[in-house]
């Protein structure tokens, strides 16, 4: 089963590739505190106007580069 990510663009300066922020909310497991940790990813994409905080879907994929194993499949738009 792919993964698949919901995340904010944080930086778009390589070529295709952008890299993506994805935040994970959870509880810690003893003290019950809600915790938020990010982990950046790096994403390719083709066709897609990709700017700077755009919120964006992201799925694994075999690797394409050293670093980069996740493609971004789709811009979400907010109303």
């Amino acid at each position: 089963m792919t993964k698949k990510f919901i995340g904010k663009v944080v930086s778009n300066k390589m070529e295709k590739t952008a890299a993506v922020s994805v935040e994970r909310i959870f509880r810690h497991p003893k003290y019950g505190k809600v915790i938020k940790k990010h982990k950046k990813y790096l994403a390719h994409y083709e066709d897609l106007k990709i700017e700077v905080n755009d919120q964006v879907q992201i799925k694994e994929t075999r690797p394409i580069s050293k670093r980069v194993s996740f493609v971004i499949e789709k811009k979400i738009v907010k109303k």
